[in-house]
């Protein structure tokens, strides 16, 4: 059996009735349980909830309305990180999450990360598309600094690092970006990042790489050594394989005819099969989802800060924030790599 982290008055439901898993979600009155559970986020200065709320689905295959609903069920249960970018839904994204900041108040609490490169007006991250994807990212996001920008090099690679560098420096001394994350990034052009950044640049702080328990071979062995050298914070993105390893598609008929419906039925083969088995006996014999499970074993990995999840519905929320109070056995952690080998 796995071991889980006390949470106080996790032993029953609000109505003090109902015994539920010790890392549910709660229903209390004051500050939500999962406020306290903090971790540092790589050297960028803030603590986060170790779970980051993506806006990949905002304004694409959810509306505003059910968007808000979703990040409101992230914060009540603790969460404080808050992730999109600038070509999800052609902007959407940041316009839905900016509005529900504004609305709720809340944008001193929440760290706001973004990544940056991928807009179609404003492309790439050569020095002009970069100050104007920025400034662009701020104004639809109703707010006058990104706390962490992510440098998509995956959009682009052309640009030369130390020209990216040097703009991500202009925007950090005129207060628009705080901190800057890569993504795309090879294990060698880190390095090269590293020492340009003993010359004065920002410093990368934060790695995101897809990676979940289906799709492990890009976060390699050199990128792994690079980030751990440098003190890198980790937050995997496609932590449950866009909702497959939430188990709840599971045949080619559950999954539409959608784009969302080709990324499930990509994994519906024995492999994918066999890892949703896995989880459920994991998930069955401890209380928890499958998507909970799929979240606990991202955190068990090493140099793991924070795996980024989207959501469809404030449902999701409740299912994956659960992943955060489990800790998984070596027994459990080996029956999930035999299924998913």
């Amino acid at each position: 059996m796995s071991s889980t982290i006390a949470m106080p008055g996790a032993g029953t439901s609000a109505t003090g009735s109902t015994p539920v898993h010790p890392s549910a979600p709660i229903p209390v009155q004051g500050p939500p349980l999962g406020k306290s559970l903090r971790v540092a986020f790589g050297e960028t200065g803030t603590d986060i909830f170790p779970l980051i709320l993506g806006g990949g689905e905002f304004g694409w295959n959810v509306d505003l309305e059910s968007s808000h609903d979703i990040l409101d069920a992230f914060v009540e249960r603790g969460g404080n990180a808050i992730h999109t970018a600038d070509s999800y839904s052609s902007g959407r994204s940041e316009h839905i999450i900016g509005q529900w900041l504004n609305s709720r108040g809340v944008r001193d609490d929440i760290v706001l990360t973004v990544r940056i490169g991928g807009h179609a007006d404003n492309p790439g991250l050569g020095p002009v598309n970069l100050v104007r994807a920025v400034e662009a990212s701020l104004a639809r996001l109703g707010t006058d600094r990104l706390d962490l920008v992510y440098l998509d090099a995956t959009a682009d690679s052309t640009a030369a690092l130390e020209d990216t560098l040097a703009t991500a420096e202009w925007l950090a001394e005129s207060g628009k970006v705080t901190s800057f994350g890569a993504m795309g990034y090879t294990a060698a052009q880190l390095v090269e990042a590293r020492i340009y950044a003993s010359a004065g640049f920002p410093r990368l702080t934060v790695l995101d790489v897809p990676f979940n328990v289906l799709r492990q071979q890009e976060f390699d062995d050199d990128l792994r050594l690079v980030a751990g050298a440098q003190g890198m914070a980790v937050t995997p993105s496609h932590a449950l394989a866009h909702g497959f390893l939430a188990g709840h598609a599971r045949t080619r008929r559950q999954s539409t005819l959608s784009v969302r419906g080709a990324q499930l039925a990509a994994n519906l083969n024995r492999r994918g099969n066999r890892t949703l088995r896995a989880l459920d006996a994991v998930g069955a014999e401890i209380g928890v989802p499958d998507a909970a499970v799929a979240v606990a074993w991202l955190l068990s990995q090493k140099l793991i800060t924070a795996p980024i999840v989207n959501a469809f519905a404030p449902g999701q929320v409740d299912e994956f924030v659960q992943g955060v109070g489990v800790r998984l056995s070596r027994a459990q952690l080996a029956d999930i790599a035999r299924a998913a080998s």
